[in-house]
């Protein structure tokens, strides 16, 4: 039997504490399935100030953090769980950096100018609590850019230490458009040297890219799906790195995110009308019913009716969507939108919603509660995205029976099988090409077969509610590739 590892695991972000993407449930999940596979996990993240610190258990005597021309900085900690395990959180509190109202920007959507700063500073201070807890990681687990400094600093500023000396490094990619292009003044704050500063590890266009530095001197680099760690090393993906990608895509590997089943299941959801399941589907259709009167939309039993829950953002398809809603509206459908992003979009919708109020609805927010309303009531479910690193919607949407509509990209692509009319089988509808007229035609060939070829629909279903995709099955493949990145990395430094 293998040994229980100990594991670090940073993140900016952490469900239920704070989240603005997938991020965040990863980060929330993970560690507890790792866990439960024997394994000690600690979680190190912000205390933002959204975070009530009265709710959480001090930890006695200050964490310094060395931050080079910056000099030393002096922080609190605080500790709580997460929730349903014994794997402690621990909050950085540092006002400086994170007393503010958002995570990453403002109230007007603009980015902290000393992001690298407080994200360097997260990075450090993780390793600093460490050492002050007398935890030895045997891997330290590093998410997107923000901690993506760690795989740089365990084989430069920490290297020596005995704490990490035989540690090895893993970087989840969750969305690789965001890099952490900073000043290349941040060297002096990382403290890694100048001669790091180089276009194969840091530097980028005369600045630093911390993502950058951290695929290069990551021991395992990986992304939320096996489809994503192939499209990375393409230009239309890569984001201007995707041949940093390929020279090193011997250490990348896709695993693919889960869900949590406790949460995202039609036969426990306290949020919709009639909890259903495989055995008895008749709530379904009281579900719809229920959703179409909660959006004043008249109850059409017969109409097929397709939910939409996200960002309205480009990345989301946002743009292909507004491009073929009338169309699409004309097509004897009915469609629901829920999300917030791009101003533009929010109004555009909100109008379609006055032009078309027995046809589409829109509600420009988020609520966890409408969020599960739309997924149980709705018959087809759309996620056009240019890109789309795992996602998580498609998921929630197989359990309930809500067939997705899929660009096949990433995660998309890699969850989602395309229906064969010739066999009936399949889970939901794709398309490859991110046009107006590809969404236009898969969205009516998938309110085509819901109403004229409903026993196909139904027999996909009744597949899509079989489906599984749980954080068991992702610990183990992670556990599998910790303990080939630990061998990999001891056999490297014996020699």
């Amino acid at each position: 039997m293998n040994q229980a590892l100990n594991i670090l695991f940073t993140a900016s972000e952490v469900v239920p504490f704070a989240k603005t993407g997938g991020l965040a449930d990863v980060a929330g999940a993970l560690p507890k399935a790792l866990a439960r596979l024997g394994h000690n996990v600690i979680v190190v993240m912000p205390r933002y100030y959204s975070i009530d610190k009265s709710k959480l258990e001090h930890v006695p005597g200050p964490l310094g953090v060395p931050m080079g021309a910056m000099g030393e900085l002096w922080a609190g900690v605080y500790k709580d769980t997460l929730p349903g395990s014994d794997v402690p959180v621990y909050f950085i509190d540092f006002e400086r950096f994170f007393g503010r109202s958002g995570l990453y920007a403002d109230e007007n959507g603009f980015s902290y100018p000393d992001n690298d700063n407080r994200f360097i500073f997260l990075s450090k201070a993780a390793f600093q609590l460490c050492k002050k807890l007398a935890f030895r990681p045997d891997i330290i687990h590093a998410h997107d850019w923000h901690t993506a400094a760690q795989p740089v600093l365990r084989n430069t500023r920490f290297a020596f230490d005995d704490e990490f000396r035989n540690a090895a490094t893993v970087l989840t990619i969750h969305n690789l458009q965001h890099q952490g292009q900073f000043f290349k003044g941040v060297m002096d704050v990382m403290e890694v040297g100048w001669e790091h500063f180089n276009p194969h590890e840091l530097e980028a266009m005369d600045g630093v890219n911390i993502l950058k530095g951290g695929i290069a001197h990551a021991d395992a680099v990986t992304t939320v799906s096996r489809k994503y760690a192939h499209e990375i090393r393409t230009p239309e993906f890569g984001f201007g790195l995707d041949g940093h990608i390929r020279a090193h895509a011997h250490k990348l590997y896709g695993i693919l995110n889960g869900v949590d089943y406790e949460e995202w299941s039609p036969d426990i959801d306290p949020y919709i009308a009639k909890r259903y399941d495989l055995d008895d589907m008749s709530g379904k259709a009281l579900c719809k019913a229920d959703m179409q009167e909660r959006f004043n939309l008249p109850v059409w039993d017969d109409v097929p009716l397709i939910g939409f829950v996200g960002r309205f953002a480009e990345q989301k398809g946002i743009g292909l969507i507004a491009g073929t809603i009338e169309g699409l509206l004309h097509l004897n459908l009915q469609m629901v939108m829920l999300g917030t992003g791009e101003k533009w979009a929010e109004g555009f919708f909100s109008d379609i919603a006055r032009r078309y109020p027995d046809r589409f609805a829109c509600h420009v927010g988020y609520s966890n509660k409408l969020a599960h309303i739309i997924e149980a009531g709705s018959d087809l479910f759309l996620m056009p995205s240019l890109f789309e690193p795992c996602g998580l919607n498609q998921i929630y949407s197989l359990r309930y029976g809500t067939l997705p509509i899929v660009r096949a990209t990433g995660g998309l692509d890699d969850t989602i099988q395309n229906y064969d009319p010739a066999t009936k089988t399949g889970n939901g509808f794709k398309f490859d090409w991110a046009t107006n007229d590809a969404l236009y035609h898969t969205v009516k060939w998938a309110a085509d077969t819901y109403r004229y070829d409903r026993d196909a629909y139904t027999i996909m279903q009744r597949t899509a509610m079989q489906a599984r995709f749980d954080w068991e099955r992702a610990a183990k493949q992670y556990e599998d590739l910790y303990y080939h990145t630990l061998y990999a990395r001891r056999v490297a430094d014996y020699r």
